[in-house]
């Protein structure tokens, strides 16, 4: 007797079915790269923007360039002008005519780097996040400043005159240790100043609150010491005094700026 076995078909496809497939396939291919689409243009428009930046900042170095004998002459001031420099390599007045004028540079394009960065950032921001950061970067960059007015200011016409004329000897100032000497000297007193913003931003995250930092005035009055003993070139309590007074009136302010971020 014989027994019929089903024999299991092949489903027929047509084109139609085919024709669907290969449309379902491209719009699966499409939602996953769709992600990264987004991603390549944001890459895109970083390096346009880091392209502008350097752009700029190369710019303001040759402007430097031009006028950077006459920097030099006022930075060095306090000496009583480049003439009183003494050099005693071949290369240290080359070297620092470089140093001047790209450090120059960098500082006059700063605002045209930070111009940019926030055009790249903006479109991605929130309302509120726009303005906190619209408010930021330009308070950020006017306390720098101030940090480094003050050094110009107050701190090296008194710093100065103490370390040359220390018991009575008499200094031959070298370019390169005294460019070396001012401009560190304004880029960490002028970071010490961002002392508001940076304690403004660990409210915003939560860390602290304007309260712990009223209440911890003791401990601020020694970190704040520590800080300007670090700082300050000199030994004696007059410039360190000087380096810690403005530092204090920032405290004060940044407790203010804290209670307007944790609210």
């Amino acid at each position: 007797m014989t027994t019929n076995v089903p024999v299991e078909k092949k489903p027929q496809h047509s084109w139609h079915d085919y024709l669907g497939a290969l449309g379902r396939a491209h719009r699966k291919a499409s939602v996953e790269l769709g992600p990264s689409l987004p991603l390549l243009q944001h890459l895109n428009e970083l390096r346009q923007r880091l392209f502008k930046a350097l752009a700029a900042v190369a710019v303001t170095t040759v402007i430097s360039f031009i006028f950077a004998k006459q920097l030099i002459n006022y930075l060095a001031s306090p000496v009583g002008g480049s003439q009183a420099l003494v050099s005693i390599e071949v290369t240290e007045n080359i070297a620092v005519y470089m140093r001047v004028s790209l450090l120059s540079g960098l500082v006059l394009g700063m605002p045209f780097v930070l111009y940019q960065l926030m055009r790249f950032i903006l479109p991605g921001l929130k309302g509120n996040e726009r303005l906190w950061l619209l408010v930021g970067v330009p308070l950020a960059s006017a306390l720098f400043v101030m940090g480094v007015a003050f050094t110009w200011f107050v701190m090296i016409p008194n710093a100065v005159p103490f370390l040359t004329n220390f018991i009575g000897i008499t200094t031959h100032v070298r370019p390169a240790n005294y460019f070396d000497f001012i401009t560190t000297l304004m880029f960490w007193i002028g970071l010490s100043f961002e002392m508001p913003i940076v304690m403004m931003m660990l409210a915003k995250l939560k860390f602290i609150t304007a309260g712990q930092l009223a209440r911890g005035w003791r401990y601020a009055v020694v970190i704040i010491a520590v800080i300007a003993a670090a700082i300050t070139p000199t030994v004696d309590p007059i410039n360190m005094s000087l380096v810690m007074a403005p530092l204090m009136g920032l405290y004060l302010v940044s407790v203010l700026l804290t209670a307007i971020a944790g609210r």
